[in-house]
């Protein structure tokens, strides 16, 4: 299928990739990296005749830091950011029917839950060797505070191509119930029928019921996402302590392989020596060997001389 925005490959066209990856990919990329990429895929899509997605590749803006770092948490953590917006819309339905004690603990759970996954951004990036700085993980959590109080601000952070920082609409950042309607003149005295006592108390604990049930919801949905991120700091470090003890193995294997390697060079130059004194051993063998054989012919001779001097003297 094609997707939004991109075309699909010709045959020929294969080292250019459709326009909406190549956007995905430069939003991923570190802002100190994004507009040499950026560059390269236009030329790349100028290249290949393809100049309205090179117009659209061009006209990618570089993402500010705090900005890159929302687009990571998004990208690098999917279960968690879809849990996140879900939440937030459980809270906007919630800020919208619940009274003020019920917003005060629903405000509760949202602080923590934005500073949690903040946190986990500004690891994410350091991972990725960026530092945040304290004024931009405000911002990442100023796009936070944005996602779960406004439907839209859920939508561009969903696509993981935010440029700038979001802000949190007046009506919903605030960590308080909402002000007390101004009083109201009193109304004059009419001669309507009114609903019975009864039925009025019946609607406003119906009410206050569906209130209840939307904060237990909510609730909820903040243990999960709390425990889901639980989970994923145990798995990290669970991790990152088999690295640590794998290092160290590969470390004393690296020692061993070392010192084993040595003791090869070391035998090799021995048997190198011992084939060198086998070599002059067998050639003095041999030199001693002539010569004895030289010996033995020479004393023969000596002694068939003797004998025949011998036999003329008699």
């Amino acid at each position: 299928m094609q997707r939004k925005g991109g075309r699909r490959r010709e045959s020929g066209d294969h080292d250019v990739e459709p326009v909406d990856a190549v956007l995905d990919e430069l939003y991923a990329t570190p802002p100190s990296e994004f507009v040499a990429r950026r560059e390269e895929h236009a030329a790349a899509a100028r290249t290949a005749g393809r100049k309205e997605d090179a117009r659209r590749i061009h006209a990618a803006r570089r993402p500010t830091l705090a900005a890159w770092a929302a687009n990571l948490l998004r990208r690098s953590r999917p279960e968690e950011s879809r849990r996140f917006m879900e939440l937030g819309q459980a809270l906007r339905e919630a800020h919208r029917t619940l009274d003020a004690t019920g917003l005060k603990e629903l405000s509760a759970q949202r602080r923590h839950i934005v500073s949690a996954l903040s946190r986990q951004a500004a690891q994410l990036s350091r991972e990725a060797g960026h530092q945040l700085s304290q004024a931009a993980q405000r911002e990442v959590e100023s796009t936070l505070r944005a996602v779960l109080a406004d439907p839209d601000a859920a939508d561009e952070w969903a696509g993981g191509r935010l440029e700038v920082s979001l802000t949190p609409p007046s009506e919903f950042p605030s960590d308080t119930a909402p002000a007390e309607p101004a009083p109201r003149e009193r109304p004059r005295p009419d001669t309507r029928r009114r609903a019975p006592a009864g039925l009025a108390r019946d609607e406003l604990a119906e009410r206050r019921h569906e209130r209840q049930e939307e904060l237990a919801r909510a609730e909820q949905a903040a243990e999960d996402a709390a425990r889901q991120l639980s989970g994923r700091r145990e798995e990290k470090a669970g991790a990152e302590a088999s690295l640590r003890r794998t290092d160290e193995e590969h470390e004393r294997a690296c020692e061993e392989v070392s010192a084993a390697e040595q003791r090869l060079r070391q035998a090799h130059e021995e048997l190198d020596r011992a084939e060198r004194e086998r070599r002059d051993a067998a050639e003095r063998r041999r030199t001693a060997a002539d010569a004895l054989s030289r010996a033995e012919r020479e004393a023969h001779e000596a002694a068939r001389e003797v004998d025949r001097l011998a036999g003329r003297v008699r």
